[in-house]
């Protein structure tokens, strides 16, 4: 962890380093160095102390520090990419000699309604996202998906019940769960029985993703446990209506092989639907092949933070949204709330409810 806070300011002080000297390129009165240099410094290092703090101090002192922390690191994140690419618009400008004075000034604004924008994005409450499939002899039933709410911190539990709410209107016969459930903080106990309230009558099943094993593993199983949530592992289950589900370990953190994906697909009767749950969104070329109906994944957040998205499609073939592959349906979600930054920018999230047939 020492390494990546370490890389965490280095990241703040630069991104703030490049703002300050944009600023200061239209308004020359500003002193440079405390703009560029000093004034950068101090924020990034304010910054990392507040959010080491908020790890292991839960009260109210806690959270403040961690959204303030964690909200200005978003806002750092867009503004550096917006000086960047009005930086290179400059320079392209100035090669047209174009006035380009305006640009102070419009800098400003498009942070205004950026970061607007991004906080509304990050603290409103997620929609239901709807898709409708037909599918060959699978049942016709209603599933709801549920992932990276990383609730703790981040969240609390009035939002989580807010959004659970809109999740039972729905009134799915069957809840799946994709894993980056719980982080860290205070009312973990509560936030476990809360989805267990949701009770759909198929029943609630669900998968690992990557958190569950950095925040431990016998704790986030217990956690599951309370939640009343199916823990799959390379396993499966049958419905009651003869649905076949079965859910693979996170495939990066427990490092799931193409061959034992087929493995466990091959323990199940390939005549009769069947569903893979899997965190991360990959091996569904691998699905397809070997029987898979349908394939459910989060993990992305779908780059949460435009433009971060672009970097998330350099790592994962399949993003965002719905994609057949073969007799395949894939669907990976955006997720329900966010990891870390609250902030989601050009990124919705939902909680998609599936109709079959």
């Amino acid at each position: 962890m020492f390494v990546f806070y370490i890389l965490l300011g280095l990241v703040l002080w630069g991104l703030q380093a490049i703002m300050g000297a944009w600023f200061v390129l239209f308004w020359p009165q500003l002193n440079g160095k405390y703009w560029i240099c000093v004034g950068p410094l101090i924020l990034a290092l304010l910054t990392v102390g507040a959010i080491i703090y908020s790890r292991t101090h839960y009260g109210l002192i806690g959270q403040t520090a961690y959204y303030l922390a964690y909200t200005w690191f978003g806002f750092v994140f867009l503004g550096g990419c917006l000086c960047i690419g009005l930086d290179i618009l400059y320079r392209i400008l100035g090669k047209c000699h174009v006035p380009l004075g305006w640009m102070g000034i419009f800098t400003i604004v498009a942070l205004g309604v950026i970061w607007t924008l991004a906080l509304w994005g990050g603290f409103s409450t997620p929609k239901i996202k709807r898709i409708a499939l037909q599918i060959p002899n699978v049942p016709k039933m209603k599933i709801a998906l549920l992932s990276d709410s990383h609730l703790g911190m981040g969240v609390s539990l009035k939002r989580f019940d807010k959004a659970v709410r809109r999740l039972e209107e729905e009134h799915p016969d069957v809840l799946f769960v994709l894993g980056d459930v719980f982080e860290y903080g205070p009312h973990r106990e509560q936030y476990a029985a809360r989805i267990q309230q949701i009770q759909p009558p198929l029943g609630i099943y669900g998968v690992f993703g990557n958190h569950e094993y950095y925040v431990g593993y016998e704790n986030s199983k217990d956690f599951f446990r309370q939640a009343g949530i199916t823990l799959l592992e390379n396993s499966s289950v049958v419905l009651p209506n003869g649905l076949q589900v079965a859910g693979l370990k996170d495939i990066h953190t427990a490092h799931v092989t193409e061959q034992e994906t087929v493995h466990l697909l091959k323990t199940l009767n390939a005549q009769k639907p069947i569903v893979l749950l899997s965190h991360t969104p990959k091996y569904a070329d691998v699905a397809a092949e070997h029987g898979a109906d349908l394939m459910f994944s989060g993990h992305t957040h779908n780059g949460q933070i435009w433009p971060f998205h672009y970097l998330v499609r350099l790592q994962f073939s399949y993003v965002y949204g719905l994609f057949e592959i073969k007799n395949l349906k894939f669907y990976i979600t955006s997720g329900l709330f966010y990891w870390g930054i609250p902030l989601r920018f050009l990124s919705p999230k939902e909680i998609p409810i599936i109709e079959i047939n």
